[in-house]
C-alpha cells in the first residue's frame, strides 16, 4: 500500500482525499484522438477512462499545518464518488481547527469545494482558524462574466466569500507563505494557476496542482484537455516543468494523480515517465 505521507527536510505532506472521480476518455481528452492512446493503455483505468482522484495535501512546516486545495466538496446524495474530505481528516488524527493557512493551486470547482459552509444562506470557513491564499490572477478570472459559468461555476459560493469573511490573502509568483515553501506560477490550466515549491535542508520538492491530469501527459506534453483554459499556455508549461522534474530529480506531490500522488519524473530507453515513491 503506497505511504501517505512524503517528508521533505523539516516538511512533512500527507496526502488526503475528497474521492475518486472517472470520467470518459473522449470527453476530457475531447482532441485527442482514440487511436493516439493505443499501447497507452496503462494510463487509463480498467474501464478504459480516466481516474481522477481529488487530492488535498495536509503540509506541516514552520509550525503551520497547510491545506492545499479542498477538493469538490459535501456529498450531493449517497452516491456521490467525493465529499470524502472531512471524513479523511478525522481518519489521520486531524480536524478542520487544525489548518492555520488554506492554499489553493487555482480556483477550479474540484479544488475550492470545502473553502465554505453554509446554513440558512451564511457562509462560515469549513477552516475557522485559516487564512486563505489564491493567486491574484485568479481571483480576478474567477469573476470574469466570460468565464464564471463554464470555467469557475462555484466561485461565487466557494471563493467570493472569502474577502467578505476577511480570510482571504492574493498570492503572487515568488511568495514566501513560509521559510520553506514559495509560490511558483505555473500558467495555462487557469491564468494564476500555482505550484508550490519546497525547500528544507537542502532538499527540494514540488505541489503540482492540475499541471497534469494523467501520466500520459508526462510523455505526451502536448496533450491538453477540456479543463485547460489556455492550452498553449498549458503545453509551454508543462513542458518546462517536466524537463525541470525530470532534470532535478525534484519529488512531485500530484493532486489528480492515482493516491497518494507521490513521485518523480524520470526517463528509460529514451522514453520519460511518473514513478511513484
Amino acid at each position: 500500500m503506497p505511504n501517505d505521507k512524503l517528508t521533505i527536510g523539516y516538511v512533512e505532506i500527507t496526502s488526503l482525499s475528497d474521492g475518486v472521480l472517472e470520467f470518459d476518455l473522449c470527453n476530457f481528452f475531447p482532441d485527442i484522438a482514440e487511436d493516439d492512446w493505443k499501447g497507452q493503455e496503462g494510463h487509463l483505468s480498467a474501464a478504459g477512462g480516466v481516474s481522477f482522484n481529488l487530492a488535498c495535501f495536509l503540509i506541516k512546516s514552520d509550525g503551520h499545518t497547510i491545506a492545499v486545495d479542498t477538493g469538490l466538496g459535501p456529498k450531493q446524495s449517497a452516491e456521490t464518488p467525493w465529499g470524502e474530505l472531512l471524513d479523511d481528516f478525522k481518519a489521520h488524527g486531524m480536524r478542520p481547527e487544525d489548518v492555520d493557512m488554506v492554499v489553493l493551486t487555482h480556483a477550479h470547482r474540484d479544488h475550492v469545494g470545502w473553502n465554505l459552509t453554509t446554513k440558512d444562506g451564511k457562509y462560515t470557513p469549513t477552516f475557522p482558524n485559516a487564512q486563505y491564499y489564491v493567486s491574484a490572477k485568479d481571483w480576478e478570472a474567477c469573476h470574469d462574466p466570460a468565464l464564471i459559468e463554464a470555467r469557475f461555476p462555484n466561485a461565487p459560493e466557494c471563493v467570493w466569500p472569502l474577502e467578505d469573511l476577511g480570510v482571504l490573502n492574493l498570492m503572487e509568483d515568488g511568495q514566501q507563505l513560509t521559510s520553506e515553501i514559495t509560490t511558483l506560477a505555473t500558467p495555462g490550466h487557469t491564468p494564476g494557476h500555482m505550484s508550490l515549491l519546497i525547500s528544507s535542508q537542502g532538499e527540494k520538492g514540488l505541489v503540482l496542482g492540475d499541471v497534469l491530469h494523467n501520466t500520459a501527459q508526462i510523455e505526451n506534453v502536448d496533450w491538453v484537455s477540456r479543463a485547460d483554459i489556455d492550452p498553449v499556455q498549458t503545453r509551454i508549461t508543462r513542458r518546462e516543468m517536466m524537463d525541470r522534474l525530470e532534470r532535478e530529480g525534484i519529488p512531485v506531490a500530484a493532486v489528480h494523480l492515482a493516491k497518494p500522488g507521490f513521485g518523480k519524473i524520470v526517463r528509460e530507453n529514451g522514453l520519460r515517465f511518473w514513478q511513484g515513491i
